[in-house]
């Protein structure tokens, strides 16, 4: 599969296409692609949603994607990669503690499905600031560059806003980079279930496993059992939701012990076996398609 790199801090790049030019690909860098005009399906990581004129997705390191282009789609791309994030920061702490909380919800955006702003006033806001960065570049007016580059620091931060917006409060609020870390470990290493033990993962970051648990519970307000059942049954909802996926490779993708364990454990979460909250879906979808 073909990898994209990235050989600046950040670029911006518009395209108006009828077709997808490329098969599905992955990057080293975070884009942020925006859709102007236009409707079509959004695939990523082999989940499809649809897009249509306002709506952003976050593509993350590692992900893979592709467009299935329904109308002729006027499309903005913003790339970028942790250097550029990194470079944002100052000699104040409290700055430094900011970046490092990007960064965490930067990287672990790719269980959030479909359009990344769901504030609604946020795409009134970054409508205009994409309408302004094709401004800049059509007109190449002094210190055009700066300006841009200060509205592409603004929409990564409303980005990250929404994001954070439906993640944990707890995790957002108080996350330092010790638990950064353990939580970019689990969210990595989500298909592979050895790694997830937690004398796996105590003995990964120097921890006693008692102490882990402690200190896991104390960050995030759950135990770190719960938070990877509960990070696994959200995949397992978005795969339902924009995939066709059988249970059974649902199962066998995200290390559950066989479909009755999946079937029980799902239930409890949203009130429904799997194969029964599919079918639920299925009415909005063809809804929404058409």
């Amino acid at each position: 599969m073909h990898k994209e790199s990235l050989y600046q801090p950040f670029e911006i790049v518009y395209k108006k296409l009828e077709v997808c030019p490329k098969s599905a690909h992955k990057h080293n860098f975070f884009e942020l692609v925006y859709i102007l005009s236009g409707n079509g399906i959004q695939c990523i990581n082999e989940n499809n949603f649809d897009y249509t004129a306002g709506h952003m997705f976050l593509i993350t390191p590692e992900d893979c994607h592709s467009f299935n282009i329904t109308q002729p789609t006027e499309f903005v791309f913003i790339r970028f990669n942790d250097i550029y994030v990194k470079s944002q920061k100052n000699v104040e702490a409290r700055d430094m503690e900011w970046i490092k909380k990007l960064e965490y919800i930067l990287h672990n955006a790719t269980h959030q499905p479909g359009c990344i702003l769901c504030n609604a006033p946020d795409k009134i806001l970054v409508k205009a600031m994409i309408d302004s960065i094709l401004g800049e570049l059509v007109n190449e007016q002094l210190y055009s560059h700066e300006i841009i580059a200060q509205i592409v620091n603004t929409i990564i931060a409303v980005v990250a806003r929404n994001i954070g917006m439906i993640m944990p409060t707890k995790v957002c609020e108080s996350t330092g980079n010790t638990m950064v870390n353990i939580l970019n470990y689990i969210q990595e290493n989500i298909y592979n279930t050895n790694k997830l033990r937690l004398d796996v993962i105590a003995d990964h970051f120097g921890f006693a496993d008692g102490y882990l648990g402690r200190y896991f519970k104390k960050h995030t307000g759950e135990t770190i059992q719960q938070y990877i059942i509960n990070y696994k049954l959200k995949l397992v909802e978005t795969r339902l939701q924009h995939s066709d996926m059988r249970i059974n490779e649902i199962v066998n993708e995200l290390g559950f012990t066989d479909e009755s364990h999946l079937n029980r454990l799902f239930k409890k979460y949203k009130g429904l076996n799997p194969t029964a909250y599919r079918k639920q879906q299925q009415p909005l979808t063809i809804q929404m398609a058409g």
